[in-house]
């Protein structure tokens, strides 16, 4: 007994139930557009969240240098008691200068009034921290957005070819009953029976592993979406709801406007702008800082005239020697500066050569839809004609199952041909550097 060939169907009827139970679950879900997906992805994703929180602290240490700008207030207080009263000796007289136990408490305010630009330096610098921050969470929102809109359109495909496996084994049953009844009259052989069954089992085999794919894209999509990977998902078609014009003009257009909207690239310009503030700052720590500080003390003492006092100093403070920290400090931010030039360089050419790819791609795949346009209806059209001819005896069973396998392929390559156009074009935008929010809005 052949246990190896009933193991084998056994499974494909398993997957088939399986993958059947899937279909009529997400045939019952509400629909997803595109926009809604991208808009829970760009919410709920945890890459976006981290740079949301990478963001928040960038904007803390702005903070931070922005409070070395204003005034430093301090005020202190407090009580002591001394074993000996404090007293001085005049001649042979000793006389007390003050108290045993006392209160004291001061109030002092200082304000740095020049020192260089070091530390505007140092906010401006913490400014460019916090722009390259903002920027890193719109790189990373983009990026998931261009995989969601990916995975989103391959499901499309997948259940596209669904439905045209579909009517191929609908085609096929339809054949397999026409040849069944033309044996039963005796007009045809077995073998052309058998043959209408042999294809029939073959395309019954290819739509329940379609259905698996689709299954598997589904889940594929709830995973970015953070939902139960079975969860139901039903799409919604995006092929006719924009423009079938190319995301750019040309190809030099298209690496100019990358040059200028790819957050990679403006994350570098402005890390490179807060190195160069910090070279400022570092710089001003060879130069005096002018500054101004007053203040009132009090002191209880019983003995003295005046208990309370307002004072007000300028003063300069000066580093006369450090070791030699500020020039290694200085020469190491000019080696960063070199490395993050270097690193910004190569990025751009990164980015230019993913910009031709994308936009090679996406005119490759409209001419690929162009060719493939009239080849459905052709394909019905000598189904047609095929089956007229086996009907009235003058054709042949095979011609028929060709022809119908001719008509899948057709419908097969022109869908393929369109979602490839369609992940291209939106390759196209995120190469470019659009907000795949804003285009698919």
């Amino acid at each position: 007994m052949n246990y190896s060939g009933r193991t084998g169907r056994a499974v494909m009827i398993l997957i088939g139930l399986w993958a059947s139970l899937i279909t009529a679950a997400d045939a019952a879900a509400d629909v997803l557009t595109l926009s809604d997906g991208l808009k829970i992805v760009a919410e709920k994703g945890r890459s976006i969240k981290i740079s949301r929180s990478d963001e928040q602290i960038a904007e803390a240490d702005t903070r931070i240098a922005r409070s070395r700008l204003l005034p430093a207030v301090q005020t202190s207080g407090g009580w002591s008691a001394l074993s000996h009263e404090p007293a001085a000796r005049f001649g042979h007289q000793v006389v007390p200068t003050a108290e045993s136990t006392f209160f004291t408490y001061s109030l002092n305010v200082q304000q740095t009034l020049f020192d260089f630009r070091g530390n505007a330096s140092r906010y401006d610098a913490s400014k460019s921290f916090l722009s390259a921050a903002m920027l890193e969470t719109r790189r990373s929102a983009n990026l998931a957005a261009i995989e969601f809109v990916l995975v989103y359109l391959d499901l499309l495909e997948k259940e596209k070819t669904v439905v045209v496996l579909e009517n191929e084994k609908a085609a096929l049953e339809a054949h397999r009953k026409n040849a069944n009844s033309l044996y039963q009259e005796g007009v045809i052989t077995k073998n052309d029976l058998l043959q209408a069954e042999v294809k029939l089992s073959d395309a019954e085999q290819r739509l329940l592993t379609a259905r698996t794919y689709r299954t598997l894209q589904a889940s594929r999509l709830n995973s970015l979406l953070l939902l139960p990977l079975n969860a139901p998902v039903r799409v919604e078609d995006v092929g006719d709801n924009r423009a079938d014009v190319p995301p750019v003009a040309s190809l030099d257009a298209a690496w100019e406007l990358a040059e200028q909207e790819r957050a990679e690239l403006l994350i570098a310009d402005e890390m490179l702008k807060a190195l160069g503030f910090e070279e400022t700052a570092k710089r001003s720590e060879y130069f005096p800082k002018l500054f101004v500080r007053g203040g009132y003390d009090f002191t209880e003492n019983r003995y003295m005239v005046h208990e309370g006092n307002w004072s007000v100093t300028l003063g300069l403070n000066l580093n006369i020697f450090n070791g030699g920290e500020t020039a290694a400090a200085l020469k190491k931010i000019n080696h960063q500066k070199e490395k993050l030039f270097e690193q910004r360089e190569k990025l751009r050419d990164d980015i230019r050569l993913e910009v031709e790819q994308a936009v090679l791609q996406s005119l490759t795949a409209r001419e690929r839809l162009n060719v493939t346009k009239d080849a459905v209806k052709q394909a019905e059209e000598n189904l047609r004609i095929n089956r007229v001819k086996y009907e009235e005896g003058i054709g042949t069973g095979t011609d028929v199952v060709d022809a119908v396998a001719l008509l899948s392929v057709a419908g097969t390559n022109q869908y393929k041909a369109l979602y490839d156009l369609r992940k291209a074009e939106a390759a196209v935008y995120y190469a470019t550097g659009k907000d795949l929010l804003e285009v698919y809005r």
